[in-house]
């Protein structure tokens, strides 16, 4: 789970599907429904650049 006190690069490059406003910022950010990207996170993990990746690879 995130840990909300800790800031910076670690949290900036995982992206935490259980939290809503997680996946609804990634979602929009990334521009893919909130679907598409909790199933990248399950294909590939939590990382941003492999969930990137891995939706570059699937659209």
């Amino acid at each position: 789970m995130d840990n909300k006190l800790k800031t910076g690069k670690a949290d900036d490059l995982r992206i935490d599907i259980s939290q809503m406003y997680e996946l609804q910022y990634w979602s929009q950010k990334l521009s893919v429904t909130t679907g598409e990207l909790k199933q990248a996170v399950k294909a590939v993990g939590y990382n941003l650049n492999e969930v990137t990746k891995y939706l570059t690879k699937n659209q």
